[in-house]
């Protein structure tokens, strides 16, 4: 038998109400034990006083005195020279204990003591030294207090309402993680989850939100996967299809042939470089300025340089060669297409370090700028076969400026070309 539930649900709700309720008996018997036994031994002390202090005025013979006393404190005592009663008394019980005990110490007869549950009435019988018996009723009141089992009654009725309380917002929570859970189990299955959004508490939004954008980089791997196998076929079946026509036509040449090799090799490394990703590397203190000034100067010797960097650049953990090699996909890009200006700047907050790579070339449309991350994608595909580019530059440097958490934005320049710019969390 399992003794925890299984589900989200009760084990909050358990984990909630066991502490409670925990806490409540130990603070119940610690204070109210004590404090309703202090109250049941001065209620039973007093009532004892008071029915000795009468029998002792009857005993006296001070009928009199006795009744004014009685009728003062509300006590109803009668004489009887006999009753008939039950034969077991209620002197050792729970109610009735503790008055019999202080009668037995101030009184050198035996008192009988009867209580009526229905009537919450209690009546002591005590022997007069004329043989009667004399009687004396009150309410039960008077030697039992019922605070504390109010107070219990109080405590349970707390629990249920916090349980009440609490229930709706449990249950939302787990409506929730519920919803993750089936959002999961359908992206396990490469299908999409119409309608799902994160709800719920921060946390449980984060994690859905992490689980969204989980799901997009791998719908853009195996896109990618898909691009990549459809570049390879198209762009090693050209020269491939141009070497064996030269041959077999007798037109070959060991200058075009290399340079077909060549392209062919330099595509090769591209996509394997593209397929292998990020190489293992330790995290260290990084300083941008620096990197960026050397890759722009042997990028760009022959262009107009413009950098703008803070005079205390921010230093953050970060893995320096592959950074490089992503400022270097995209410095290259504009060397490559701009006219004569490269502008760099660096920007920092508290909590992270903006890049912004400008060009004055011809720039990217608007349309087209979403296309321009994606890999194997060439936006002139005559220019891409003459500079023997394979269409891959920005999409490593995205997928190294997202493994460092990071953003990559395509934008107008204001020098009239393209600008890229790379947000980086601290």
């Amino acid at each position: 038998m399992r003794l925890i539930p299984r589900s989200f649900l009760w084990r909050t709700i358990l984990m909630i109400l066991i502490p409670l309720i925990i806490a409540q008996v130990i603070v119940a018997n610690a204070f109210f034990g004590n404090h309703w036994s202090r109250v049941h031994d001065t209620l039973a002390r007093s009532l004892a006083v008071e029915i000795t202090t009468i029998m002792n005025f009857m005993d006296n013979g001070n009928i009199d005195a006795a009744n004014q006393m009685a009728r003062d404190i509300g006590i109803n005592v009668t004489t009887h020279e006999k009753l008939n009663r039950p034969k077991h008394n209620d002197n050792h019980s729970s109610e009735a204990g503790r008055l019999a005990s202080e009668l037995s110490k101030r009184l050198k007869r035996r008192a009988q003591i009867y209580i009526d549950k229905d009537k919450r009435l209690v009546f002591v019988d005590i022997p007069t030294k004329d043989n009667q018996i004399a009687t004396f009723g009150t309410s039960l009141y008077r030697i039992y207090s019922t605070s504390t089992e109010v107070f219990i009654i109080w405590l349970i009725g707390s629990i249920l309402i916090v349980s009440i309380l609490i229930s709706p917002f449990i249950i939302m929570h787990t409506r929730s993680i519920r919803r993750i859970a089936r959002a999961a189990g359908r992206f396990g299955r490469g299908l999409d989850a119409p309608g799902f959004v994160p709800t719920g508490s921060k946390e449980i939004r984060d994690a859905a939100t992490s689980m969204i954008t989980m799901k997009e980089r791998l719908d853009r791997y195996n896109r990618t996967r898909t691009d990549m196998l459809n570049a390879v076929s198209h762009d090693l079946k050209a020269p491939l299809t141009r070497m064996r026509l030269a041959i077999e036509t007798g037109s070959a040449t060991d200058e075009n042939l290399i340079r077909d090799i060549d392209r062919m090799s330099e595509m090769v490394n591209g996509y394997l470089a593209f397929a292998r990703g990020e190489m293992p590397e330790i995290e260290q203190s990084t300083e941008l300025p620096t990197m960026l000034t050397r890759i722009v100067r042997d990028a760009a010797p022959d262009k107009k340089i413009i950098t703008d960097f803070p005079d205390i650049p921010a230093q953050f953990y970060a893995r320096p060669m592959a950074l490089a090699r992503a400022f270097g996909n995209i410095i290259e890009n504009a060397a490559r297409y701009a006219n004569r200006t490269i502008k760099i700047t660096e920007r920092d907050t508290t909590d992270t370090v903006e890049i912004t790579i400008e060009d004055d070339g011809p720039g990217i449309p608007d349309d087209r700028k979403k296309d321009a991350l994606r890999p194997f994608v060439r936006l002139d595909d005559a220019r891409g076969t003459d500079t023997g580019g394979t269409g891959l530059g920005l999409s490593i440097a995205q997928t190294a400026i997202e493994n460092h958490g990071g953003q990559i934005f395509l934008e107008d320049s204001e020098l009239g070309g393209l600008k890229v710019r790379i947000v980086l969390p601290i």
